[in-house]
């Protein structure tokens, strides 16, 4: 159970959780936290918080509290200095209340969730106990735990604390009774492709301690609260309403990671100061109750600061205080944001395993594991920097080679035990570290170095190679080289934290281009060879939906590539016979795709279901309207640098005429009017609407701010220079002239935006 550090949580929710506890006995099971044979085990106790503080309150009366601290309440921590301060706090919150010393045998120092691996016949390490020659007895109370009837389980489950980076060397224990289990339930239950999310460690705790308290008891825990509405999480929602009678989820907010601007200040602050959103969740089990599990749901509401927050759960006291919403939830297993009606019954944007939609091809954007390497805004820079990358791998496999050299792969040392971690001299991956298991030599290739768009109107090179890139997906077959042109549309991936907008590029999307990305092309490329693979494998799904290409028929071009249209013939077919129109062409549903998705309209009334699922198109009642509008919106956004920039004011200090950037900025918090360009060069003149369109949660002026700055890599030292590219391209006026374009289109973008039609009908 691997651990970030020590959590401290605040004392206004431990004392909610545990008075909401006891109201729960109350009402449920005739008793309450005094009752005897009540069990009480904290299993990720850290600091001993929750068992100091049941102790210090008045729950645990003075008749009661002896049999209690001595035969009633448990707790468990891993981690050895937390567990000799977690009971130095409990027995000294006992001394204050009884003034009189015991000692706490309550505590077992022990990795909770390894506990129930293996069976009791098998060895003392089955219940993941450690330092028994430090702990006389630990394996000996954790036995005894183990036979205990524990019918209440509170706490503050860890973190998951994997490795930050490949460069590191920290694997999570691994857990396979345990993760089993959330396979056959959560994971089974859910809709999502990848379900990795659901094995989280605070996910891990609610399944283990449904486990434990079997068929009767409660459950108070403070986690993350992404479960409350990420889509990937809807499989744990539908197997805690059927493993639970009752469910109160409180939403603390909070969540500002990867979120900006508006979106992060209504989240509010965060109760423990970290950057995820944070939930309190009561989870109970009575048996008594056979309807479908009653859920109750309650929001502490936007823009509330942490202090906020922690003065409304004092003043509730528990669950009792608190006005909460019975939610429903639907088939999807959604609890808020639900799902449209009807949503469904729309044109599928792609669809993997149906070739009933509109595109047969689509991907995810580049991921390198390694942009600080791979991605440069000098070309020069990027390819010093791959090739001693590569240098450095090369060296590193050759040992690795030579130390595995005559002996059986059995006995091979682990590839993490011979190769260099030092992250300024390369950054490893999953995948890299595999190659070198196998020997793989690499070769530095001039072709590999192209341009991509990292983030909307932010381009940079990009060393674009299949085998030192983390993942290219179906890029090569978007963007094979860079004489075979595209264009593909951007829009993010599920569960996007930063709202719903799109981007089209013509360049190489990278997987942040939009969060998460997933990039729908106009075409894709395949050679002669390729296909004749394709059709004979049959066994690429993908592929084996392109039902205009199950042939070899086309003509390649000068490099071999055949062109095949990403938009299906279907999906042609199905729009002619809906709006009675046989011009329609292919290139017209594309760009009637774009002007759709940036619809006001349709992003609100869809919201919930553009953050769960791949978007849905439907007929709006002017094809037209929409059609001419994506065109003109993707003719912006494609020529960015090519528009007349917008007139802003130059106002200079001094004579010199100094072009070079350092950090880009506004003047002031709140002052969005002018620009700092550089000590010597302030650009004013930017009016209010450049900022009301917004891109992958940042306006364009925002994003060429914070991309075109210079910038180090901590981990490397890298620096990514943009001045080295000004000079590269010979243009120093480059970047001031970037910021007027930006301003002009996303002016006409909302103009444009601002005149869509209805999308439903009238």
């Amino acid at each position: 159970m691997a651990r970030l550090g020590i959590v401290y949580t605040p004392v206004e929710i431990v004392d909610f959780i545990l008075n909401s506890v006891n109201e729960v006995l109350k009402e449920h099971f005739d008793g309450d936290l005094n009752s005897e044979g009540v069990q009480i085990l904290d299993p990720f106790t850290g600091t001993g918080t929750f068992i100091t503080r049941l102790i210090q309150s008045d729950l645990i009366k003075p008749y009661a509290l002896p049999r209690k601290y001595e035969k009633e309440i448990h707790a468990n921590e891993l981690v050895l200095l937390a567990y000799y301060i977690a009971a130095i706090n409990i027995e000294s919150a006992y001394h204050a209340k009884t003034l009189q010393y015991k000692p706490f045998n309550g505590i077992v120092l022990t990795d909770t969730f390894q506990m129930n691996e293996r069976s009791e016949k098998e060895s003392k390490d089955s219940l993941g106990v450690t330092d028994e020659n430090y702990l006389e007895g630990n394996s000996e109370r954790a036995e005894l735990q183990k036979k205990l009837d524990i019918r209440v389980i509170v706490g503050n489950p860890p973190y998951s604390a994997g490795q930050k980076s490949q460069n590191d060397n920290n694997q999570n224990m691994k857990y396979p009774r345990l993760d089993a289990r959330i396979e056959d339930t959560y994971a089974k239950l859910s809709s999502a492709a990848l379900v990795k999310n659901l094995y989280d460690s605070y996910i891990r705790a609610i399944r283990w301690a449904s486990d434990r308290i079997g068929d009767k008891g409660v459950l108070g825990f403070v986690t993350n609260g992404s479960f409350i509405e990420k889509g990937s999480m809807d499989g744990l929602r539908k197997g805690l309403a059927d493993d639970f009678s009752h469910i109160y989820v409180f939403n603390l907010r909070g969540f500002v990671r990867g979120r900006s601007g508006d979106s992060a200040k209504k989240e509010g602050g965060n109760v423990f100061n970290i950057m995820t959103g944070v939930a309190i969740t009561i989870l109970i089990k009575d048996p008594q109750h056979s309807a479908p599990a009653e859920l109750y749901y309650h929001d502490t509401g936007e823009y509330l600061s942490r202090e906020d927050k922690l003065n409304i759960i004092r003043k509730a006291f528990s669950i009792k205080g608190l006005t909460w919403n019975h939610i429903q939830p639907n088939e999807a297993g959604d609890w808020i944001s639900q799902r449209s009606e009807g949503y469904e019954q729309f044109m599928p944007l792609g669809d993997k395993q149906d070739s009933k939609a509109l595109f047969n091809m689509y991907s995810m954007g580049v991921l390198t594991s390694r942009d600080a390497w791979a991605y440069n805004q000098s070309r020069q820079d990027l390819s010093d920097n791959m090739q001693d990358m590569i240098d450095v791998s090369n060296e590193d496999s050759a040992k690795y080679a030579q130390a595995c050299d005559g002996l059986p792969k059995s006995a091979w040392p682990k590839v993490e035990d011979i190769i260099r971690s030092d992250p300024e001299q390369i950054s490893w991956s999953r995948a890299l570290k595999q190659n070198v298991s196998r020997g793989k030599q690499y070769d530095f290739m001039p072709e590999s170095l192209r341009t991509a768009m990292y983030r909307p109107f932010c381009k940079q090179w990009l060393y674009f190679n299949r085998q030192l890139n983390e993942m290219v997906l179906q890029i090569p077959r978007l963007f094979p080289t860079e004489r075979q042109e595209n264009v593909v549309i951007t829009i993010p991936g599920i569960g996007s934290r930063k709202g719903f907008s799109c981007f089209s590029t013509n360049l190489i999307p990278d997987l942040e281009i939009m969060e998460k990305s997933q990039c729908f092309p106009l075409f894709w490329y395949e050679t002669i060879e390729e296909a004749r693979k394709r059709l004979s494998k049959g066994q690429d799904k993908q592929a084996n939906l392109f039902a205009e290409s199950d042939g070899l028929d086309g003509t390649p071009d000068a490099d071999g590539y055949i062109r095949r249209d990403a938009i299906t013939d279907w999906a042609l077919a199905e729009f002619r016979k809906h709006y009675q129109d046989e011009s329609i062409e292919k290139i017209d549903l594309f760009h009637y795709v774009y002007g759709l998705l940036h619809s006001p309209e349709y992003r609100e009334t869809y919201a919930a279901d553009l953050s769960k699922m791949i978007p849905r198109i439907p007929y709006a009642p002017d094809f037209r309207a929409f059609a001419e509008a994506g065109k003109k919106l993707m003719d912006l956004h494609l020529s960015y640098e090519e528009i007349e920039p917008w007139p802003l004011e130059e106002v200079w200090t001094g004579d010199k005429r100094d072009y070079s950037v350092q950090k880009i900025r506004f003047p002031k918090k709140g002052e969005h009017g002018s620009i700092v360009y550089n000590p010597s060069l302030t650009l004013k003149g930017i009016p209010e609407e450049a900022y009301v369109y917004v891109v992958n949660g940042k306006s364009p002026v925002e994003w060429v701010m914070e991309r075109y700055s210079v910038r180090v890599d901590k981990a490397s030292g890298i620096e990514n220079n943009p001045n080295r590219m000004l000079e590269e391209i010979g243009n120093e006026r480059y970047i001031v002239e970037l910021i007027g374009r930006v301003v002009r289109v996303s002016v006409e973008t909302q103009e444009i935006v601002d005149r869509l039609p209805s999308v439903e009908e009238s």
